[in-house]
């Protein structure tokens, strides 16, 4: 079963920003988690951390857009 794409193209620059800080303290939490015992699946520190990584990309583009 395929997880579902992020798609970032229909939030709002606001509701972009909000998920990227929830989301990067949810992966610090996880990730942090994960050090002290194992969690049940760490593939998803993973999919999380390019999730967070996509967002920023997103962000960079519409602010790269405006400026030209």
């Amino acid at each position: 079963m395929a997880k579902q794409k992020l798609s970032l193209n229909e939030l709002t620059n606001e509701e972009l920003r909000d998920k990227l800080k929830e989301d990067g303290a949810q992966y610090t939490k996880m990730k942090f988690n994960h050090a002290v015992s194992p969690v049940e699946n760490p593939m998803r520190i993973r999919q999380m951390r390019r999730d967070i990584a996509r967002m920023k990309t997103e962000i960079s583009k519409r602010n790269s857009t405006k400026q030209t």
